[in-house]
């Protein structure tokens, strides 16, 4: 599965999901589950099954952006798949 997930390197503290590009977020399209530090990757992975109005291919891509994301800021995602997330 090709992501899109990409590192945001802009410096300084972001007050408006507005300003965040799509290329941080789990789901890119609905704008949903920034990943941009570690605690938001591990959130994304709690709250995965809670997302709604995304398709099972929205949740193939998202699930590789976390997973993407996850080796990026040094988590370990166990689970090869996002059917195997316990909810």
């Amino acid at each position: 599965m090709q992501t899109t997930w990409k590192p945001y390197v802009q410096h300084g503290e972001i007050h408006d999901r507005a300003e965040l590009p799509e290329s941080v977020f789990a789901f890119p399209k609905q704008r949903k589950e920034p990943l941009t530090d570690a605690t938001h990757v591990k959130d994304a992975l709690a709250r995965f099954d809670q997302v709604e109005d995304v398709t099972d291919a929205d949740r193939d891509l998202a699930f590789a952006n976390i997973k993407k994301a996850a080796t990026h800021f040094g988590l370990d995602v166990h689970e090869s798949d996002w059917r195997s997330l316990g909810g």
